[in-house]
């Protein structure tokens, strides 16, 4: 068999499956609608997962805010040190 021969027979069978791909193609998009119990149970899932995220960020808060207060306890301990040496020697 040729290259010809080949390549004709080649574009043949895509001209046949041409046609059916165009008819299957609308099929595709389509999605039965959504029922408005199953909307309402994603909303009430976005809901509690917002929830949950606002709640670890309150978490996160409070926890750079203990340590914040942390490290000021440990810097004014250590000018505190510093200037004790300082003066004692």
């Amino acid at each position: 068999m040729g290259m010809k021969d080949k390549a004709g027979k080649m574009q043949g069978q895509t001209k046949q499956k041409t046609p059916e791909g165009r008819q299957q193609a609308p099929q595709r998009g389509q999605q039965p609608p959504q029922s408005g119990q199953q909307t309402q149970q994603r909303g009430q899932q976005a809901a509690q997962h917002t929830q949950q995220r606002g709640q670890q960020a309150q978490e996160r808060g409070r926890q750079m805010t203990e340590r914040g207060r942390q490290n000021m306890d440990d810097v004014e301990q250590e000018m505190q040190d510093r200037f004790d040496q300082d003066y004692d020697a």
